[in-house]
């Protein structure tokens, strides 16, 4: 600033001027003239480096002046004039840097021979808004502020401009235009006589098209069409300066709001069909809820625009997520679901295949068309949603992830995301800050989700003022740098500008858009719901409001684009149409669930034996091999350094493998890598899943002295195996829970694994499991193999570190415990095929191996909830050898007590039944005591479906002794509520009953006191062992 401020005044002799001292760098910088930016630096790309290397630090006396000053003023000059005598004369960095125009060199007075510098008498003509610089003549104070106001205005409209645009259809919440200039234009005054004065546009604009320079009127005429018309845009929160003018180009340029008259046509049948739509159902079920659109109908034109304008750069598959408002709709006119299915949906009919089914706003779809607009094949899916709002939106990114993975779509070209919301639950639930958290995190990003909220400007009954502090419903985007337009949604032109740049950002820039489409909400909450109880004014004028086709058809009429008779024809031709699609629903008698499939699986089923599981046992040779290679570091890298403490962990793991045994993380990894080799792609997510929350996994091995250096061991045991991912996760459940059961509906052959930092993190992700994990399959025919790890067990360490809340999962298993299944061969498969969801808790690590490898055997998928250890990840008893993997071997659902007691069962004096962790305190109390063959010990590693075929010959083996369960968690919580009548269940009825040891009922899960834990161990353990 000094310098050039330095630099003009030496002009003075030349061109006397009476005050220089609001002259500004900034505006050296940005006010050139024609001329000036035609000797700009050549070459210089759009798109500016952020490789390169930092600038070499100031030598030490340096570091103490301030910036550009003295000595480090003197050495960027240098690099500055250096660069611009040739720019590959110096540092890539430096480049980048004064190419960016971060730097501004101080005016040379000459002409230069530089091939990057701009002479200052150049800047002048620009400066006085004349072509030439008179003889005798220099800018005036007056000149330079009018300059720098016009820059400053330009600027305003882009920061603030959204606050004043007519965004709102209804006329409630739009600025007075008058007013809304000055809130824009606050920091300058503008002047009537300076209106014609024709200014340099600065390069921060597109206004001008063509032209460089514009009267002062028509740049604010331009700005307020641009920015105060029916488009709020936010976008100057951006940090990339690129995006920004890339948004400004795409906004600003002459004309980007026109269409042709084909466009106008195909947007207005768009519209009509949208409109139609919902005039349809209202008319042949009016007391029915459908949750219709009435009032953002421009909902299905903006979503179709995306998906041509999508399929035009590249993408071949779109997976969408709403809530129930539109939803058929949505599948009717943007995914082309026949409408007989759809409307069959109206009649009430029993299903003719399984499952309970779900109401028809929650229902999803899956259809692969041909996109009419582009020419290219499309497949579509809308995943199914409860009425939990928003609960689908990670679920969704899961399953678009999925897609990019197997198609090998690194880029995410080839598979999107387009997400809907409303605009109460989009600032209210929170699971939208934690998906929109994930876009940007290397395992989780989808490159980029197309947001859309239909925003009715209503939560239900409750007003906007009431259900966020935000000014706006869409202020979330803005945490992850999303560019966010609001738009009127009874400017249907504008909405298309609107979807197109949405669908080309995501395209070029692979980020997050947020389209806020304004509109209101013809009815009440449902079609039956009385709205003027609480929003009187509001409705009273939305019974007055023509609907948006009325309005565009009136608008291309005036336009003589179309006549009213085309418009007539266009409505006519809709509901002829849906007549027809009446007709044939009328004649169905039964519907089906499997029409209504978000995630089919081509070919999965197909030629399998239902009841047939493939062995799980693995050969010797393979299981030793995976065993060395998690044992090592890199090999043929010797400079690769390991943590001393984790080189002693591989020796260990290398020992076991020269013992033939293995422990917990030993059987995780050997069921992980026999997978892997087999083909099957094995993904584990979840907080701190690389190490593991108890230090015992290390399935990435870090260089300790070079960042980011690392190795899987997993990824690298054979040349042609299936790849391997783990990922630590953000420090959310709900969202990443959601995430990778999306994931796992994708592609059967794959094992998904969802690990919680401690079994009771998961109560946060409770909307999942019971909306999702639990019901997915009874109600949308959806079936997932997701497994979920919960660390669980009472150890001392307090109420929220103890229990998996195993009691939850086992309440909402659906078997039923008075029903004792025929005993059969395939009784244990069937007991699978039956259940919605797979509970155990294992006790050694070979069964742990043998039901990760079964979820994929099954020939089916099932949820699988897996209790899993803490203190026995390093327990000396709870260890298995190879002999319990190889082949033939097989998952126990009980392991049977073969000691003393199990050999001579009818002289056994009690028989305690157990799971988990409590398994081995009651091994090491009954040895200690001396009763190995007074009292029995089984552990029940399925507890659901329950191993009812079991239970029942052990209790009749065992005829004279008494029974019990024993389990460490109170007896409120835990398995026992499950247990129990199950087992009368199995024995025959109430004649023998099975008695309850353990901890008493208690409100919280745990003590936090350890003596206490320690006092209560011992009551039930003495409990357990009196005879």
């Amino acid at each position: 600033m000094y310098r050039t401020r330095q630099a003009f005044n030496s002009l003075l002799p030349l061109a006397p001027v009476a005050n220089v001292e609001r002259y500004s760098a900034w505006l050296v910088r940005s006010n050139l003239s024609p001329a000036a930016k035609s000797v700009s630096c050549p070459g210089t790309p759009l798109k500016r480096g952020f490789a390169a290397a930092p600038p070499p630090p100031p030598t030490e006396p340096a570091a103490q002046e301030s910036y550009l000053s003295g000595t480090s003023g003197s050495y960027v000059e240098e690099m500055y004039e250096a660069w611009c005598y040739d720019p590959k004369s110096v540092h890539a960095s430096w480049d980048a840097y004064f190419r960016g125009g971060a730097y501004q060199a101080p005016p040379n007075l000459g002409n230069s021979a530089k091939p990057n510098e701009i002479p200052l008498s150049n800047l002048l003509p620009g400066l006085m808004g004349s072509s030439s610089l008179m003889a005798g003549s220099a800018p005036s104070s007056a000149v330079i502020d009018a300059h720098l106001a016009v820059q400053g205005t330009i600027r305003s409209y882009q920061v603030r401009g959204h606050l004043a645009a007519q965004i709102d259809p209804l006329g409630l919440n739009n600025m007075d235009p008058e007013q809304a200039k000055k809130m824009i234009i606050r920091s300058v005054t503008v002047d009537e006589k300076d209106l014609d004065t024709v200014f340099q546009l600065p390069q921060t604009t597109y206004i001008g098209g063509p032209d460089k320079a514009l009267p002062l009127k028509e740049i604010i005429s331009r700005l307020e069409k641009v920015y105060c018309g029916s488009i709020g845009a936010e976008y100057m929160h951006l940090h990339d300066l690129d995006e920004v003018n890339w948004i400004r180009e795409k906004l600003e340029t002459p004309g980007a709001l026109e269409l042709s008259k084909d466009q106008k046509r195909l947007l207005l049948a768009r519209i009509s069909r949208s409109i139609g739509f919902e005039s349809f159902l209202a008319k042949k079920w009016t007391a029915e809820k459908r949750f219709g659109l009435e009032g953002v109908e421009m909902l299905i034109p903006c979503m179709k625009q995306v998906i041509d304008k999508s399929t035009e750069a590249g993408v071949e598959c779109v997976v969408m997520g709403m809530p129930h408002r539109g939803r058929l709709n949505v599948l009717a006119n943007v995914c082309r679901k026949p409408l007989e299915q759809i409307l069959t949906q109206f009649a009430g009919l029993e299903a003719a295949d399984e499952g309970s089914g779900d109401v028809k706003y929650h229902l999803g779809t899956y259809i692969e068309r041909l996109n009419r607009a582009t020419n290219k094949n499309i497949r579509l899916s809308v995943v199914a949603n409860p009425s939990h709002l928003e609960a689908v939106n990670p679920v969704v990114v899961g399953k678009v992830r999925a897609e990019q993975f197997y198609r090998g779509d690194t880029e995410g070209k080839k598979a999107m995301s387009i997400l809907l919301h409303g605009d109460a639950a989009f600032a209210g639930q929170g699971v939208v800050y934690e998906t929109m958290h994930m876009s940007e995190l290397p395992d989780y990003t989808t490159r980029g989700t197309v947001h859309i909220v239909a925003n009715n400007q209503i939560g239900f009954t409750t007003d906007p003022r009431y259900s966020r502090s935000s000014p706006y419903c869409t202020d979330v985007g803005r945490v992850v740098n999303a560019p966010i337009f609001h738009v009127n949604a009874d400017d249907p032109e504008a909405v298309m500008l609107v979807a197109n740049i949405a669908a080309e950002w995501r395209a070029t820039w692979h980020k997050d858009v947020v389209i806020d489409l304004v509109g209101y909400r013809r009815h009440g909450h449902n079609e039956i719901d009385e709205p003027m109880f609480t929003q009187p004014i509001m409705y009273s004028i939305v019974k007055k409001h023509k609907n948006a086709l009325e309005l565009y058809s009136d608008k291309l009429i005036k336009e003589g684009v179309v006549t009213k008779e085309e418009v007539d024809a266009v409505v006519d031709k809709y509901e002829k149409i849906c007549e027809e699609a009446f007709k044939k629903a009328a004649e169905e008698t039964q519907v089906f669930h499997k029409h209504w499939l978000d995630s089919p699986w081509s070919g999965f089923f197909e030629g399998k034996d239902p009841l047939k599981v493939r062995d799980t046992g693995v050969h010797e040779e393979t299981i030793t091999h995976i065993g060395k290679r998690f044992a090592q570091g890199p090999p043929n890298a010797p400079d690769f350094k390991i943590h001393r403490a984790m080189e002693r962990i591989l020796k260990a793991r290398m020992e076991m493998v020269n013992n033939r045994q293995i422990d917990w993380a030993m059987g995780e990894a050997m069921a992980f890598g026999s997978l892997l080799k087999e083909g099957v792609h094995v993904r584990l997510s979840g907080q701190d899943v690389e190490r593991g929350t108890f230090s015992h996994r290390h399935h990435v091995l870090h260089h300790q002295t070079k960042d980011k250096s690392t190795y899987k061991p997993l990824n690298n045991l054979y040349p042609d195996q299936a790849p391997y991912t783990v990922s630590n996760s953000s420090l959310s459940e709900y969202a990443v829970l959601g995430f990778e059961l999306g994931f796992s509906m994708t592609n059967p052959n794959a094992l998904v694994l969802w690990e919680a930092q401690f079994g009771d993190f998961s109560n946060t992700a409770q909307c999942i499991i019971d909306q999702f994990i639990a019901s997915g399959q009874a109600k949308w025919v959806r079936q997932s193999g997701l497994v979920m790890l919960l660390p669980h067990g009472m150890e001392g360490m307090g109420p929220e570190h103890s229990s998996a809340r195993p009691e939850r999962f086992l309440q909402l298993c659906a078997d039923d415990p008075e029903y004792f299944p025929p005993e059969e061969d395939e009784f244990a498969i069937k007991q699978l095929s039956h259940i919605n969801l797979i509970v155990a808790n294992c006790s050694n690590p070979a069964n742990y191996f043998h039901i990760l490898r079964r979820q994929i055997a099954l020939p089916f998928r099932k949820p699988l909830v897996l209790m899993t250890p803490k203190s026995l990840l390093r327990h000396p008893e709870c260890k298995s050898t190879f002999d319990d993997l190889l082949p033939g071997s097989e998952f126990k659902r009980m392991i049977l007590d073969n000691g003393p007691a199990g050999q001579n069962p009818a002289s056994v004096k009690k028989v305690l039944f157990c799971t988990g962790k409590v398994y081995y305190d009651l091994l090491k109390d009954r040895r200690e005591r001396g009763l190995d063959a007074e009292v029995a010990i089984h552990t029940i590693e399925q507890i659901a479906p329950f191993p009812f075929d079991i239970m029942k010959k052990v209790t009749d083996e065992y005829c004279n002794a008494e029974l019990c369960w024993v389990q460490e968690e109170h007896k409120n919580m835990g398995a026992w509520t499950y247990i129990q009548p199950r087992t009368q269940t199995a024995i025959g009825g109430y004649h023998r009953l099975l008695q309850y040891i353990g901890r008493e009922t208690a409100p919280s899960p745990a003590t936090g006191s350890k003596a206490t834990h320690y006092k209560e161990l011992k009551n039930f353990l003495d409990a357990a062992f009196a005879l």
